[in-house]
């Protein structure tokens, strides 16, 4: 297991990029500052135990997703902020250095519930 946190809570806005024309998420530490909890899927905090790679698999609740590609800055912003994007567009290649890429997948407010993992492997 890389990574591995639960679901501590969502911010206001956290969901407001899920849908046809954005489908991502921001992730943060549960205690992100409050204009930046306001937009993120906050949880628990953890280490990062291996360097995230494409081919590596997210997974949340139970629903998993090949990894496509990992933006230049996510590994670091994990690592200390509990922090990326999560895009599930299946685009290859990163929008944001802190975006991890995901192949196209749906991803619904009910798979984002507090108690959720949200696990990297």
């Amino acid at each position: 297991m890389k990574y591995q946190v639960k679901i501590t809570g969502l911010g206001s806005d956290a969901l407001a990029f899920l849908g046809d024309e954005t489908n991502f998420i921001i992730i943060f530490n549960e205690d992100a500052p409050p204009e930046l909890a306001e937009i993120s899927v906050l949880h628990t905090k953890c280490v990062l135990n291996e360097e995230i790679q494409s081919g590596d698999t997210l997974k949340i609740g139970t629903k998993e997703f090949k990894i496509t590609k990992v933006g230049e800055e996510a590994a670091y912003t994990l690592r200390n902020l509990g922090h990326c994007t999560l895009d599930f567009s299946g685009e290859e290649a990163a929008f944001r250095p802190g975006c991890i890429m995901l192949e196209k997948g749906e991803i619904t407010a009910e798979d984002l519930t507090v108690g959720t993992t949200i696990e990297i492997f």
